[in-house]
């Protein structure tokens, strides 16, 4: 299946403990470029989370936000320094006793005085906070792929039915082509007969100005391989997968044959046709750096 490169996916999980939210979206991009936003304590699984990501991205800049909410106090703990608050109230005992005036530190205010009290973030259960986030991740994950995924098929649809109008306008020039130096033979004949004046016409000197005149403007080559260029396209995009770049490399080459074939063409509607033919090849090309 064809995936486009913009998607958006939420999805939560919890327990008693944990809540943990993941939300993810993405744009464009040549590659793969994933920015992650998530709370300190969840940095260690920041290479799990990629491997995981990576098993179905490939391309695309997408960012994700990890959220998560602790139900539990045991993330959290006071330790109380002893040695540290002895120091403290001997240190005061001394200050009373050299300069006269009463100890007055209660234990409330000798609970503030720095270290004394401090708050620890307890050990998290990493099994248990992995196995929240990896569940969290593949439910956000899925609904992304899920909606690139539609979006993609939208995409293909679009560019296989302008592909076949390119299929089209190809034939017509193809048609064209010989219609051109039967006219062009025929505009030389009126004009030298009218020029001689009934005198014999040198069909050897014509054949020789039409033969020039088809080898500037013939297109067989540049036909021929826009049409292997549309197929090859078709076929990539019916066989799927992450064929962005494949089909920014055959759009390239379909717009350089469109250009040939405009440079040479030497008529009204074989022109015409080729403008139509690069018009189509140019929102092709747009539409493809949306596809993954």
């Amino acid at each position: 299946m064809i995936k486009s490169m913009t998607g958006f996916g939420r999805f939560e999980a919890s327990d008693e403990n944990y809540k943990i939210s993941v939300e993810m979206k993405s744009v464009n991009h040549r590659y793969l470029d994933l920015g992650i936003k998530m709370p300190k304590k969840l940095n260690v699984f920041e290479g799990d989370i990629r491997n995981l990501l990576k098993t179905k991205i490939q391309r695309g800049k997408v960012d994700l936000y990890i959220t998560c909410e602790t139900f539990t106090d045991r993330a959290l703990s006071l330790n109380y320094n002893e040695a540290l608050a002895r120091e403290y109230m001997e240190i005061f005992s001394r200050m009373s006793s050299q300069f006269a005036i009463e100890n007055d530190v209660k234990v409330a205010a000798l609970s503030r005085y720095p270290e004394v009290i401090t708050a620890e973030q307890g050990e998290e259960d990493e099994e248990e906070l992995w196995k929240l986030l990896e569940e969290a991740l593949s439910g956000a994950l899925d609904r992304f792929v899920e909606q690139r995924t539609a979006e993609g098929e939208h995409l293909k649809a679009d560019l296989l039915g302008k592909l076949d109008s390119m299929t089209g306008w190809v034939a017509q020039i193809e048609e064209r082509s010989p219609q051109i130096l039967k006219e062009y033979r025929e505009k030389i004949e009126d004009k030298v007969a009218e020029l001689l004046a009934g005198s014999g016409i040198d069909e050897n000197r014509i054949a020789a100005e039409v033969t020039l005149f088809a080898d500037k403007i013939c297109v067989d080559e540049e036909t021929v391989r826009l049409s292997s260029h549309i197929k090859a396209m078709q076929e990539a995009l019916t066989a799927g997968g992450a064929v962005g770049r494949k089909l920014d490399f055959i759009a390239q080459e379909m717009n350089r044959e469109a250009n040939t074939i405009l440079s040479k063409a030497n008529d009204i509607e074989i022109s015409g046709t080729a403008i139509e033919l690069k018009t189509a090849i140019e929102k092709v090309r747009e539409q493809i750096q949306n596809i993954e």
